[in-house]
């Protein structure tokens, strides 16, 4: 009776231990992803927004130089290799400060365009005349209307003052090149993303509205 009884303990116990092990490999540690994906500097904490803005920005420059590139050779149009070339010279000196600031941070970027990138890179160098022109106004502004919402977003909420200042920069070159592509007269807005749908406005907000406009 009693040998049974410690039997039965034993093999309770044994299945205790066995559930605490398997809650504690199966439960990771509880960490605060904000803790885990911030660095302090003498600037501030530099953030996972803060970096993929740092290689996002980077990309863009490893692909729109060489394709500001192939405008002066492959494009018709002398307004396309006009803005081909001023693109080329902005973002050799973004990509020299996104070098530059990356360094300073600690943040590692890349050395090579993404699969997209180098997709579309690969298309324009293949193409020529009416044809190249198009997809060259298109394939860019489409790209810099992405990263633009990117750059925006980290200006307004990052707590790095280097990462402030860069993207700062980034947002006039981004828009800059924006214009520039458009005065082509070849991009079709029509085929670019539309806006974000705005939240309905609070019930007592749109009261308000409308007796402002009785």
């Amino acid at each position: 009776m009693h040998r049974l009884l410690r039997g039965e303990l034993f093999m309770l116990g044994g299945f205790v231990v066995a559930a605490a092990v398997t809650i504690v490999l199966v439960m990771p540690p509880s960490i605060d992803p904000t803790a885990a994906q911030s660095t302090d500097t003498s600037s501030g904490p530099v953030t996972a927004a803060d970096r993929d803005l740092l290689v996002k920005v980077r990309q863009a420059g490893l692909w729109e130089m060489p394709a500001g590139d192939y405008a002066r050779t492959r494009a018709e149009s002398q307004r396309v290799k006009e803005v081909g070339r001023l693109i080329m010279e902005d973002h050799k000196k973004l990509d020299a400060l996104t070098v530059q600031v990356a360094k300073k941070l600690g943040v590692a970027i890349p050395d090579e365009p993404n699969a997209d990138q180098q997709r579309w890179m690969a298309q324009l160098a293949a193409e020529s005349g009416p044809a190249f022109d198009k997809d060259f106004a298109n394939l860019l502004r489409a790209a810099h209307g992405k990263v633009f919402t990117v750059v925006a977003a980290v200006r307004s909420g990052t707590r790095n003052s280097e990462i402030r200042k860069f993207a700062q920069e980034g947002i006039n070159f981004v828009m800059r090149h924006m214009t520039l592509l458009e005065s082509t007269g070849l991009v079709n807005h029509n085929d670019l993303p539309e806006p974000p749908t705005p939240a309905p406005a609070p019930p007592i907000a749109m009261a308000a509205d409308n007796r402002r406009h009785a």
